[in-house]
């Protein structure tokens, strides 16, 4: 874990411990990160259900239910495939809240139109709309990664203490 993620990583479970919800992630880039910053915290079984590491698209697929002409038509590194697999773990897993990042952190594999450093994440909870948004960091493959993780946890901690959410 890095250490900027120490406060939010309590702070999310003070919320989802308070209202009883639990969470689970889908990353492709962050290899785990994400599910390892959670699981950090002693404790953390409370209100963390699960992690998938779907790095191939093939694991997408079958793991996350991420349709495959989806994937051909998008890319992996796309906001539909983030989408999808936040929806396919929430489909299938029990828990309240998805959370999954797909990109490219580097150092080959980008594009013009999808450059190093292009990260999709998206956030599902059962009760509200989709959160999808793109980022764009810089650096070396361990910095994409780790703004990576800092900014799902930080969309999941802003979206946990939402007073109308």
């Amino acid at each position: 874990m890095f250490a900027d993620d120490t406060e939010l990583i309590d702070r999310i479970a003070v919320a989802l411990m308070q209202r009883r919800e639990r969470i689970g992630t889908a990353e492709s880039c962050t290899g785990g990160l994400i599910a390892a910053a959670c699981t950090s915290l002693a404790g953390s079984s409370q209100w963390f259900e699960r992690g998938v590491v779907s790095y191939s698209n093939e694991a997408k697929a079958e793991l996350l239910g991420v349709p495959k002409g989806l994937i051909a038509l998008h890319g992996a590194v796309s906001a539909e495939v983030a989408e999808h697999m936040a929806r396919g773990l929430l489909a299938h897993a029990p828990i309240d809240w998805a959370l999954s990042v797909t990109g490219i952190a580097g150092p080959t594999g980008g594009s013009e139109a999808k450059p190093v450093g292009t990260v999709w994440l998206a956030l599902v909870h059962a009760g509200r709309p989709a959160q999808v948004w793109r980022e764009h960091f810089s650096g070396d493959r361990r910095a994409v990664r780790a703004q990576t993780v800092t900014a799902g946890l930080t969309a999941l901690c802003e979206a946990l203490e939402d007073k109308d959410g």
